[in-house]
């Protein structure tokens, strides 16, 4: 979230949960631990283990855009929600179960710390930076492994925020905090940056954008601490063996507000028509180019995927500016052509949909945000000609707002000062949206199907030969919305699926020399119904099902080199009493399934659950399981 957001909202009204409410809650959390039988396996980490403790939380109740009743809510509402200790502890760590980044055995040979910064109030200032230079103890053309260590704590009265790490004016990464609680929260962001080596390199100022309020009612400051960690161990080739081409680039360009960073590197999406854009000057000399995108969704189109059209809106004279309807796709163009598209994984914040589903369990990818990787290599061929040209980036059907950015990876020839390239096929079909809506008053249902395809192909001389990259992306979105009970009972379906195909021919042969495919799903289930209660309250009960998959498959001729499958499923239930500004009382619990799985060697599963803001389950494996090997379909 971000400042924009929180400054137009009225403060909340705070009201603690009665002596026997607390009771109630205990009892039941105790009694669903002895159900379980299970002895808790919690990470090792440097900081106190997980307890429940006092929780305050800030959220949306987003599904509901009207008001059928005095005790209905209004979208743009945020709240606190006050527990009172039901057992006392220091801290509490949060999480997201996510696979540990593979790293060699052997210790880094350079432990970097880049800042300890506190990001109080800090609404409408510039980023924070610090210097970078490279470690002078552990100086290489080439690291194995670069991680990025960024660990939060914080304690008090405070909405969630969005924040991001730039290396120069390039993206490195994409995060949200966690809600904290009066006793106290922690948690640590591990990332594999080792891509960005090339930017590592050279000495930059290291950034950090995180927009934050403090004052008398908004209370908690986040603390951040930085480091990084660098490895010289060779446990991977460096190169591929189809073509001998370097894993990571040689240069990254970004593509990001160079020209206007007092308020971050990002731009700031408002609408559809709104092209942003960075001039670049290519090396004459670059053979391969994949453009990378960054992306969240905030303000009005947090929940894009749950906004109604605007003809519902206006048909019932709502006041929410939440519309549009709830089809988004981040487009990127190269001198005003479309060179790619991407629909975005709809990232939950944890003061969304119920903040009480994501403690101390955060939603899929909030705090790692998800980045998506474009080849644009047919475009070389329009780009190599020694000029700038414009690189822009612009979300489709949006409305305010987003924050995007890109880092253009270049791969260099160093046995030749220039190649020659040419763009021999663009076929950039529009994409065709179609939508069904039927309603009278506030019941009725919406469908949404959208589907798009693109295919590029060119060839590049270099030292390595002619190699032609053809390129095609496919893409298929279903949605469905459907309101009864005079709107308050929503159910929200979702699936968005996208393939994107990349061969490399040499000339004169008739396989592809490399073939890489890449398939992303994106399931969305959410069903929320209101009921009013006494004295202007209501209670609201959610279930909420989502999941993150993504496959990856690399060939060299017949043969498969590479093989990833990535599978992360998240269901969270739970119900609160909600009274104007306030919540109450409640219950939810959330269960969460990662499954990872690269070629058949590396493998992780990690199941989480918790209930009450109590971890009560947390099992892993690195074992590999058979059914984590069926493919995305």
């Amino acid at each position: 979230m971000t400042k924009k957001k929180n400054s137009t909202r009225m403060h909340p009204i705070r009201q603690k949960i009665t002596e026997k409410q607390q009771q109630s809650l205990l009892h039941s959390t105790l009694a669903h631990q002895q159900t379980i039988h299970i002895t808790f396996h919690l990470q090792s980490s440097p900081y106190s283990p997980m307890e429940f403790t006092t929780t305050t939380i800030s959220f949306s109740l987003l599904l509901f855009l009207f008001s059928p009743s005095s005790a209905s809510p209004s979208l743009t509402d945020r709240y606190i929600h006050r527990y009172s200790p039901l057992l006392q502890s220091p801290q509490q760590q949060y999480l997201d179960p996510t696979h540990p980044p593979s790293l060699p055995a052997l210790a880094p040979c350079a432990v970097l710390p880049l800042f300890s910064h506190s990001f109080a109030d800090t609404y409408g200032r510039p980023p924070f930076s610090a210097p970078y230079s490279p470690p002078l103890n552990c100086t290489s053309l080439y690291w194995s492994h670069i991680l990025l260590s960024l660990s939060f704590s914080s304690s008090g009265d405070q909405y969630d925020r969005v924040a991001a790490v730039w290396l120069g004016p390039a993206e490195i990464l994409r995060t949200s905090t966690a809600e904290p609680t009066e006793a106290g929260i922690f948690w640590r962001v591990l990332k594999d940056v080792t891509r960005y080596s090339s930017l590592f390199r050279r000495p930059h100022n290291i950034s950090m954008m995180l927009e934050n309020i403090v004052n008398d009612e908004f209370t908690g400051t986040y603390h951040a601490n930085a480091s990084l960690y660098f490895y010289t161990q060779f446990c991977n080739d460096t190169t591929t063996s189809e073509t001998e081409t370097p894993i990571h680039a040689d240069l990254v360009l970004p593509i990001s507000n160079v020209n206007d960073s007092s308020s971050g590197f990002w731009f700031r999406v408002h609408n559809s028509s709104e092209l942003h854009s960075a001039n670049v000057r290519i090396p004459t000399n670059a053979y391969r180019a994949v453009l990378e995108l960054y992306v969240s969704a905030h303000s009005n189109d947090e929940f894009w995927y749950s906004n109604p059209p605007d003809s519902y809106i206006k048909e019932n004279n709502l006041t929410t500016r939440r519309g549009n309807g709830p089809f988004r796709q981040v487009c990127a163009m190269v001198d005003g052509r479309t060179v790619g598209s991407v629909v975005p994984f709809p990232v939950v914040f944890t003061g969304g949909i119920n903040p009480l589903f994501w403690e101390p369990v955060v939603a899929i990818g909030a705090f790692d945000l998800p980045s998506y990787s474009l080849d644009v290599t047919p475009f070389l061929g329009l780009m190599l000609d020694g000029e700038s040209h414009q690189i822009g980036l612009r979300v489709s059907d949006s409305i305010s707002f987003w924050l995007v950015d890109a880092n253009l990876h270049l791969w260099l020839d160093w046995e030749s000062s220039s190649v020659t390239a040419e763009l021999t096929r663009y076929e950039a079909v529009p994409v065709s949206v179609r939508l069904k809506s039927k309603f009278k008053n506030l019941n009725g249902s919406f469908k949404i199907k959208a589907r798009s395809k693109h295919h590029f192909s060119g060839w590049v001389n270099s030292s390595f030969g002619n190699l032609t990259t053809d390129v095609t992306h496919k893409m298929k979105f279903k949605h469905s919305v459907v309101f009864l009970n005079d709107g308050n009972y929503k159910k929200v379906g979702m699936k968005a699926k996208m393939k994107m195909d990349v061969k490399k021919i040499k000339e004169g042969e008739e396989s592809a020399l490399y073939h890489k495919v890449q398939k992303y799903k994106f399931p969305l289930l959410c069903v929320t119904s209101v009921l009013a209660g006494e004295n202007n309250t209501y209670t609201s009960t959610t279930n909420l099902s989502h999941a993150f998959f993504k496959e990856t498959s690399t060939h060299s001729g017949e043969r498969v080199v590479d093989s990833r499958i990535l599978k992360d499923k998240q269901v969270a239930n739970g119900w609160m009493l909600v009274e104007d500004h306030s919540v109450l009382s409640g219950s939810a619990g959330t269960e969460q399934v990662y499954q990872y799985n690269d070629n058949g060697t590396d493998c992780y599963t990690r199941t989480v659950s918790a209930r009450d803001g109590l971890l009560i389950l947390d099992l892993s494996t690195k074992e590999c399981e058979s059914d984590i090997l069926k493919a995305v379909s």
